[in-house]
């Protein structure tokens, strides 16, 4: 019924106006920072020198710095931005013959193939160089392998956890804007506690750009070929899923779909799924809007926000908290108004539908800890608890943590102890049902 060419003409208003308001926020947040370098002598100091002039590269790097006045004046550019959302309909290859033809993925290339190949026979003297080796790729790679740490801590008690542990990849998707930095103490933590690790995130640029059969989809496809091959090289490896907010989510359930088409006993492998900050199982417009806003204007968002340790008094109150800024507000709308349209399209609803379709009715009947909050201004906690209701209706083993007052996927580094506690208990129970197998 519509098309990417049709849609043009709607999306460009809302579009170009939620960059300038995203542009107009930043910029303004930025201004209000130069003037206390000339104001005050004591900053003047090396450190916060610093300070503004990684504040002023983000700014330059950041999507929203690119958008000048000319090309707001010309609205012709925004007939470009395809619709986020994945829609993979591909044929999952050879994994062989994705890495000896060299696609053009990132890591198509021998340092993947290095630590793909290292992985079969983990040792305490090869993660070290392997780790160093895919370190030195550029910084914003698709995904990263992340080797166990030779003196990795066993909590469980068991003598066999070590072997399980090594034997089992936990795969990290990360949450719309999420780059491998922000991801990398997730996968250390994992790594001390004997586990490999893989992180896997999207670039906004990649994102802002969908087109169907494009970049984007091909990432999902390496990753779940790559995924695919481990599982296949020896008998005992194991997965693991811990992924963030719904965009995470998302590409879970994209890799699941790729698995039951390739080959459905794979999900007899998958041991565990960690949902952080998720899920939304309904094409909701404000809680799309909400993410977008997130990732635009990251630090300068209000879901940025938690209540920290003073908690409000009842639920309307915890529901308002913080209130966003006028820019903020005025994007908001703006986003919320584009995804109505979006996200009706007939083609894009379906293709949603039957992704969250899946996660809902046809996961692996593994445990899932679901860790949330009430404060979470991008997923609603009333949304993660009816999904919560549901999966245990339907006879899953579901875990559930509210972590109250935290904001969006921002848990881990306001409750680390809680977190960490969290996922040791759900872990243990994974691998001990598999050394019991």
């Amino acid at each position: 019924m519509y098309n990417m060419g049709s849609l043009s003409g709607i999306l460009q208003r809302p579009f170009a106006a939620a960059a300038l308001v995203a542009t107009v926020s930043v910029s303004t947040e930025f201004s209000n920072k130069l003037p206390s370098i000339r104001s005050s002598d004591s900053c003047s100091s090396l450190e916060q020198i610093e300070t503004h002039v990684s504040l002023a590269q983000e700014l330059k790097s950041s999507w929203v710095s690119h958008i000048s006045v000319s090309k707001l004046a010309n609205l012709s550019y925004i007939g470009r931005i395809r619709i986020p959302v994945p829609n993979v309909h591909l044929p999952v290859s050879d994994l062989s013959h994705k890495f000896a033809t060299g696609t053009s993925g990132s890591f198509a290339s021998p340092v993947l193939l290095d630590s793909y190949q290292s992985a079969k026979l983990p040792q305490a003297s090869k993660p070290t160089a392997s780790t160093k080796a895919i370190s030195s790729s550029p910084p914003d790679v698709l995904y990263r392998w992340h080797f166990p740490d030779p003196n990795a801590i066993d909590v469980s008690g068991t003598s066999n956890s070590p072997s399980v542990k090594s034997k089992t990849v936990v795969v990290l998707l990360g949450w719309l804007g999420a780059k491998q930095k922000h991801l990398k103490r997730f996968a250390e933590w994992y790594t001390s506690m004997g586990y490999h690790a893989i992180t896997f995130t999207f670039p906004m640029s990649e994102v802002l750009s969908y087109q169907v059969g494009g970049k984007a989809e091909h990432n999902v496809e390496m990753l779940a070929n790559h995924l695919a091959g481990w599982l296949e090289e020896e008998h005992g490896n194991n997965l693991v899923f811990h992924t963030f907010s719904n965009t995470g989510w998302l590409t879970y359930g994209v890799i699941l779909e790729k698995f039951q088409k390739q080959d459905p006993s794979l999900m007899g492998n998958i041991r565990g799924c960690i949902v952080d900050s998720a899920p939304v199982a309904r094409p909701d417009p404000q809680v799309w809007a909400s993410g977008f806003s997130a990732a635009f204007l990251k630090k300068n968002s209000v879901a940025t926000k938690g209540f920290g340790n003073s908690m409000p008094s009842d639920a309307e109150e915890l529901v308002g908290g913080h209130k966003p800024a006028v820019a903020e507000s005025t994007l908001l709308l703006v986003l919320e108004k584009f995804f109505e349209v979006v996200l009706n399209i007939p083609k894009v609803n379906r293709r949603l539908s039957d992704v969250v379709g899946l996660l809902s009715s046809g996961q692996p009947k593994c445990p899932q800890l679901y860790i949330y909050s009430s404060a979470d201004r991008v997923i609603p906690a009333g949304s993660v608890e009816s999904f919560i209701e549901e999966q245990r209706k339907s006879g899953r083993e579901v875990r559930a943590c509210n972590f109250v007052s935290t904001p969006h996927v921002d848990h881990f580094r306001n409750d680390p102890n809680l977190y960490t506690s969290q996922l040791n208990h759900f872990l243990e129970d994974c691998m001990l049902a598999e050394s019991n197998c």
